[in-house]
């Protein structure tokens, strides 16, 4: 499989969301269900198969975040992510925010390098994190995730 032209990004009701998907970036089945309904979700489509998602949230005024970002793992390294972010800016400032905000673990060493490539700044880091809000450790590339870095850009 590869990227084509038909690849297109479009909001998706909650319900047809999928979860692994979701879950990939959030291991918390709650805390999807809780941003979930909040937010808006867009996903990559390649045909009918949802290939990477993000979802949207207003968290203060004029302020955005990006609470989930993922992309399927056969589709990783072929652009979809890259496609994903932009989108992502382009509507928080189409629809009127100032600063889009998303949080990574400290270990997520590929999707930090990504958000800054983009203009993203790391701001501050929200310590043990994971810790705190899983019921179980969490861990990414083999490393416990302890801190969530919070990154932001202004729009």
């Amino acid at each position: 499989m590869g990227l084509s032209d038909n690849m297109a990004i479009a909001e998706l009701p909650a319900e047809k969301v999928p979860y692994d998907l979701l879950l990939l970036a959030d291991e918390s089945r709650e805390a999807v269900e809780d941003y979930l309904w909040r937010g808006k979700c867009y996903g990559a489509l390649y045909g009918e198969i949802v290939v990477g998602e993000y979802v949207l949230i207003r968290t203060r005024p004029f302020t955005a975040e990006i609470v989930n970002f993922a992309v399927a793992p056969d589709w990783q390294g072929r652009g979809v992510g890259t496609r994903l972010l932009g989108h992502a800016v382009e509507t928080a400032r189409r629809v009127g925010f100032r600063k889009l905000e998303i949080g990574t673990a400290d270990t997520s060493v590929r999707q930090l390098a990504l958000y800054e490539r983009f203009g993203f700044r790391r701001e501050w880091v929200d310590k043990d994190f994971f810790l705190l809000h899983y019921n179980k450790p969490v861990y990414e590339n083999g490393e416990l995730c302890r801190d969530m870095v919070r990154l932001g850009m202004l729009l």
